[in-house]
């Protein structure tokens, strides 16, 4: 028995565990979680199947049948003793209990007897009696007298009996209940039909699908809206299974309300149920925490995920120039494409990429008050705009090192619809990109994000696009693609030098124009920093070789300052380098506005600034974006679908009787005290009658004690009885 307790109390464990950690998740969520080592040793011990793995299985078989053989060992006896009074136990044994009392009534023998039973009956005694011959010493002569006597037993409490069959007989329920509902049976299944679990993305095998009538399953029904199916999925650890279900689902809409801060309050599925065999078609409203029940099978809503939304992108190209903008053919023709449908092949000079859309989020409720902080060492976050590829909103509390809160005040806030794609090139690589449709205020800026990560694991790092006075990305684009063109920058350049010195002075302003010219032309990669290794003969020296240093944005200048200036200047030249690049860039600003057609900006204007201190650390990180194309979110059209969990479980009412009988029986052997009480009843010879009685209890208590008094007051009267409590 303390084996089986030691078993439990591991069953109890690994259900906790169970409850903690996510049962059925993707490897890669794992290892993202607790890292490859720890997710390759819980792998091993089951941990994210646990309620089906082999040794958890075990213990419970083990439970039930050690439970079992208790109850049928221990069950006879106890039924046995539960029926009797033990009256024909013999009057000398009263003497041996610690609660003992003896006292004469006045009346008969029978009236005592009739006196007595009324009494017990009255406070719920069950009792039994037993008339016998006793033997009396007479008090004159000594000798031994043939006297009728009668031994009255009396129980109660008996249900503290009951209460160990309750108790142990629900541990063999909830353990059979939680066999009956796990993967057992689907694993029998496997086993004795020999079917073959497939991998996603497979094409189902002949033998991959279980019957209709399978008796217990758990699975995943996926149905888009204005859709249905009947073909749910059992996941398990080789792959997974297709369960028809005896019934088909409609998904008419799925639908989410919100509180007035963006979050998601109540998430609710409207099913039409399909049944052929019966002729029935019956409307449900499925629900959080409200499932459907249908034919002996539970649907729950599990979770919503894009059903094939269509989405029309804009692709904005980061690598040309003004005039080649302006040139023929340098357009790109939007993109319209499905969620989850067929790859789409896009053209840019690296090569040619495949374009998958792998999701829509129509709502975004994010913390934007966690990305407004400083950065940490490791720059996860942004410093006031600082590191624009640090912008981390939704992971950045993951990735802040362990699972505590993130200290302050949250701002959560919907910053609107965004679209997720990969980017797969020739060799099968593919980075993953999160691109925002409306701009978002950060640090007093409105800002388009752009997101990209490497793998699943990692955040997305964002790239700050500053929004214009139309709150679009144009005004940035322009500067753009300025910026990518040499005669732009050389007019722009000029243009500074004429405004920075005075018009009497030629010769400064050529200076000023010429310090211009190299601070745009090293920000936009078009010279390299320092020299670069000499070329072979006949071969260009190009910037930007694998080993040489950055070419583009900021660390382009402060690679020049490092290389070409003292150490004692670098300070002072750094401070004046900036000056003239922001100077220089604002000149281009204005000048790609004045291409468009568009009114130039005053120095003066706050917005301005802002604008530019923006777009500078936005240029500089968009010269290490990894493509050359940004897909922007012009318009779609969403299509939700729901994932249910559809259940057919026998064992939850096994279960439930189980929890019933656990909670019976506990507090039957807690809080029932079994008593046991014989009086002895013995004619005196005189017409009186000798009394002696005894108590006996599962738990000796201060409870017990007054109850023992009070029954003496109350069987033996004012009789004067002789009593002794002790032994």
């Amino acid at each position: 028995m303390r084996f089986a307790i030691a078993l439990l109390t591991v069953i109890c464990i690994a259900s906790a565990i169970g409850t903690v950690v996510k049962q059925g998740e993707p490897l890669v969520n794992y290892v993202d979680q607790f890292g490859p080592f720890w997710a390759e040793v819980f792998g091993a011990l089951g941990l994210y199947r646990i309620y089906s793995s082999g040794w958890f299985l075990t213990i419970l078989a083990f439970l039930v049948v050690s439970t079992s053989l208790c109850i049928a060992r221990n069950t006879p006896k106890i039924l046995a003793d539960w029926r009797t009074h033990k009256e024909h136990i013999r009057e000398q044994a009263l003497q041996a209990f610690h609660h003992r009392a003896t006292g004469v009534l006045t009346q008969p023998l029978g009236d005592a007897q009739t006196a007595v039973l009324r009494t017990l009956a009255q406070q719920g005694w069950s009792v039994k009696t037993q008339r016998r011959e006793a033997a009396a010493k007479d008090g004159a002569s000594g000798a031994a007298a043939i006297g009728e006597g009668v031994m009255i037993g009396a129980r109660l409490g008996a249900a503290n009996k009951l209460g160990y069959i309750a108790a142990h007989s629900a541990i063999v329920l909830i353990c059979l209940g939680g066999l009956f509902d796990g993967d057992l049976i689907v694993n029998a299944q496997v086993w004795a039909q020999k079917l073959q679990p497939f991998k996603g993305g497979m094409t189902e095998p002949e033998r991959g699908r279980l019957g209709e009538g399978n008796p217990a399953y758990r699975a995943q029904l996926f149905v888009p809206e204005g859709a249905r199916s009947n073909a749910a999925v059992v996941n398990l650890n080789e792959g997974m299974l297709v369960q028809p279900l005896p019934f088909e689902v409609e998904l008419k809409k799925f639908s989410v309300e919100y509180y007035a801060t963006g979050m998601p309050k109540r998430f609710a599925s409207d099913i039409v149920i399909h049944d052929a065999r019966k002729g029935v078609d019956k409307a449900f409203t499925v629900e959080v925490n409200h499932p459907v029940v249908y034919d002996g099978v539970t649907i729950f809503q599990s979770s919503f995920e894009d059903g094939g939304s269509s989405v029309q992108l804009k692709p904005l190209r980061l690598d040309l120039g003004t005039a080649q903008v302006a040139g023929a053919g340098a357009a790109v023709s939007a993109v319209s494409a499905v969620v989850g449908g067929a790859p789409q092949m896009l053209s840019v000079p690296s090569g040619d990429l495949q374009l998958e859309v792998t999701g829509l989020r129509v709502i975004n409720v994010e913390d934007v008050a966690q990305a407004q902080k400083a950065p940490a060492a490791d720059g996860t976050a942004s410093a006031g705009g600082s590191d624009v590829r640090g912008v981390n909103l939704a992971e950045l509390s993951k990735h802040l090192g362990s699972g505590a809160k993130p200290v302050g005040n949250k701002q959560l806030v919907n910053i609107g619809p965004s679209v997720i794609y990969k980017l797969r090139d020739a060799a099968g690589q593919a980075r993953e990109y999160q691109n925002y449709m409306a701009p978002v205020k950060l640090d007093g800026q409105q800002v388009f994000l752009f997101g990209v990560r490497d793998t699943p694991a990692e955040g997305f790092r964002y790239l700050r696009v500053p929004a214009d006075e139309d709150m679009g990305v144009q005004g940035w684009l322009r500067l753009r693609q300025a910026l990518n063109d040499g005669a732009m920058r050389a007019e722009a350049a000029q243009r500074f030098g004429r405004m920075a010195a005075p018009a009497d002075r030629a010769e400064l302003q050529a200076q000023l124009g010429g310090s211009a010219q190299r601070a745009l032309d090293l920000f936009a990669g078009a010279i390299r920093a320092t020299p670069a290794t000499p070329a072979k003969p006949g071969q260009p020296d190009q910037p930007g070789l694998p080993g040489q240093p950055l070419a583009g944005g900021l660390p382009a200048l402060s690679d020049f300052i490092e290389q070409a200036v003292p150490a004692e200047q670098r300070e002072r030249t750094s401070a004046t380098l900036v000056r003239i690049l922001n100077g220089a860039l604002f000149e281009l600003l204005n000048l790609s506005r004045e291409r468009a057609g568009v009114a130039p900006l005053s120095p003066e204007q706050d917005e301005a600034r802002r604008f530019m201190t923006a777009s500078v650390l936005s240029l500089s990180d968009a010269m290490f974006y990894p493509v050359p194309m940004v897909l922007v979110l012009e318009g779609f059209v969403p299509k939700q679908a729901s994932v249910f969990q559809v259940t057919r479980t026998p064992g939850r009412n096994v279960v439930y009787l189980g929890c019933v009988l656990l909670i019976v029986g506990v507090f039957a052997m807690l809080y029932i005290r079994e008593r046991r009480l014989w009086v002895w009843l013995q004619d005196d010879g005189a017409g009186a009658t000798r009394v002696k009685m005894a108590l006996s209890s599962t738990r000796q208590t201060l409870d017990t004690d007054r109850e023992f008094e009070r029954l003496q007051r109350t069987l033996l009267g004012s009789a004067g009885p002789a009593t002794s409590t002790a032994p």
